[in-house]
């Protein structure tokens, strides 16, 4: 299983919003809201890594709010 998690940034006070809009995306495993740079983070996974790849950029990054993304990939087998 291909991971990565993704950190979002998004406009002040969609948060819930987009939590929201998180739960509906198919490869998503876990979401949370966080303090600081960063508003929420999610972790995605795929057994395919293209299909990871687009799940963040056309499902995630598309989401109505979310300003910036930072994308942390997992490495296989170091878990």
């Amino acid at each position: 299983m291909e991971s990565a998690y993704v950190l979002i940034n998004c406009d002040l006070g969609s948060e819930d919003e987009i939590i929201s809009s998180l739960k509906q995306i198919e490869s998503i495993i876990e979401i949370h809201g966080t303090f600081g740079v960063y508003d929420i983070i999610a972790k995605v996974g795929n057994p395919d890594r293209d299909k990871l790849g687009e799940t963040i950029t056309w499902s995630i990054r598309k989401i109505k709010h979310v300003r910036s993304t930072l994308t942390l990939m997992g490495i296989e087998g170091q878990n």
